[in-house]
């Protein structure tokens, strides 16, 4: 065999390995990612939010749906969902049994357009290519989703502005419809929030910027998003090849500064498309971020470039 015929089958064995271990195992290796977060007022105790987004579940995904179940166990004081839950017309039930231990807790949620459409076969070239338009597949029964979701307690922040306790902390939430799709309506929402609320909370599915940039100008503490699948493909040593959004390629999944107040937290997300069910470098993950108090003035005066904490973890 000359040295041409050996690269050629090298190649193809490591590419038939990788889509393998991509497509077999890797898209099912469910990871809890944990953070912690300096958004809160000063003197506010610790609140324990559980992000999940992207489960993209269809009827037969059982050990995705026994996974996110469990994730109750974690105790969090406040589940927030950033859509994209469906990825079949049959899947609503699916998603509720998943949901059901955590939706006696209070909880957050906004959809994305795999919550209202449903998932086409897409040439994953496209992805590169920055396009407005869009292909929709058949509709979902997101009106049924979000009655389940809302009977059991929880709230739809999709352009509303939302008071609640959680912990005995008090969030001012709002959220706004999928940028993704243009949904977005973010003057619904507008305005710095009144009282002395020891969290502001945004949500939106997709993280675009000109919706960060609004809730950064109202002085929002933290906006949690998803959409992105943290690439799904990822690089090592370089991480995110695309976001399908707005946003650089280093946000893509975790937590990141926002301007000089607000904090960006971008869930890679549980779940991918039927018609690309691979992730590398990237598992499928839900995070429960711990918030804690912004550093007092006097410590924030005190600190060096070695202690303040990293802009992207």
């Amino acid at each position: 065999m000359n040295s041409w015929a050996r690269l050629a089958l090298g190649a193809t064995t490591t590419g038939a390995a990788t889509l393998a271990y991509s497509a077999g195992i890797e898209r099912r290796w469910w990871t809890l990612r944990q953070n912690t977060l300096p958004v809160l007022a000063e003197g506010a105790r610790p609140l324990r939010v559980l992000h999940i987004s992207d489960l993209h579940l269809t009827p037969r995904q059982h050990s995705k749906q026994r996974w996110v179940a469990r994730l109750a166990e974690l105790e969090p004081d406040l589940v927030v969902n950033t859509g994209d839950n469906l990825a079949h017309p049959r899947a609503v039930p699916a998603v509720i049994a998943a949901l059901s231990p955590l939706l006696h807790l209070p909880g957050l949620f906004v959809f994305g357009s795999n919550d209202y459409f449903g998932p086409t076969p897409k040439n994953p070239a496209s992805y590169l290519v920055k396009s407005s338009r869009r292909s929709h597949g058949e509709p979902l029964p997101w009106r049924d989703l979000r009655a389940a979701l809302v009977e059991r307690g929880w709230q739809d922040a999709t352009h509303a502005r939302i008071d609640l306790t959680a912990a005995g902390i008090d969030i001012a939430a709002a959220g706004v419809d999928d940028p993704h799709l243009g949904l977005d309506r973010y003057d619904r929402v507008a305005g710095r929030r009144g009282g002395a609320p020891a969290l502001r909370l945004g949500l939106t599915h997709s993280p675009e910027p000109r919706v960060l940039d609004r809730f950064a100008d109202d002085g929002y503490d933290l906006v949690l998003a998803g959409h992105t699948h943290g690439g799904q493909l990822r690089v090592p040593g370089i991480g995110a090849l695309v976001t399908n959004c707005g946003i650089d390629r280093s946000r893509a999944r975790g937590a990141s500064r926002w301007g000089a107040h607000t904090w960006l937290h971008v869930s890679a997300g549980l779940g991918t498309s039927p018609f690309a069910p691979v992730r590398f470098a990237c598992p499928p993950e839900a995070t429960l971020l711990t918030l804690v108090p912004r550093p007092s003035v006097a410590a924030a005066a005190r600190a060096t470039p070695a202690s303040a904490p990293a802009d992207v973890s």
